[in-house]
């Protein structure tokens, strides 16, 4: 069993920052490929309506949504299990659930059925 903890949404205004982070238990956290997802209001609760955005593999790999690109920034601390989003210029459109996943297979990305472990979630409001 892996346990998955978000936290660091909250309200921005738009052009804020805001930085995520996601704690995940597991003591090959190292081997694990870590996403961000997020969940827009007004969608159904059902994982297929999660948004990628940004994935990091076992070794550094990362993928971005082009939405995100340029703006966010993804990256691991394997040492406190923790893997962080950094957003920048924050639009309202980014308003969202965001969810952190866990891939025991290492990957940055795979579909969202695939991921083994998620989070619950943390709310990011982008106000404007």
């Amino acid at each position: 069993q892996v346990q998955v903890v978000e936290s660091g949404g909250g309200l921005v205004q738009a052009g804020g920052s805001l930085r995520l982070s996601c704690a995940a238990s597991g003591r090959t956290f190292s081997r694990y490929g870590m996403g961000w997802f997020r969940q827009a209001p007004g969608k159904e609760r059902e994982l297929k309506e999660r948004e990628f955005v940004a994935g990091i593999s076992w070794n550094g790999r990362t993928d971005y949504a082009d939405s995100v690109k340029g703006r966010f920034t993804i990256s691991r601390d394997n040492a406190k299990n923790t893997v962080y989003l950094q957003m920048n210029s924050l639009k309202p459109e980014d308003t969202a659930v965001y969810y952190c996943a866990v891939d025991f297979g290492g990957s940055s990305y795979v579909p969202t059925h695939e991921y083994d472990y998620w989070g619950q979630g943390t709310q990011v409001t982008v106000s404007s």
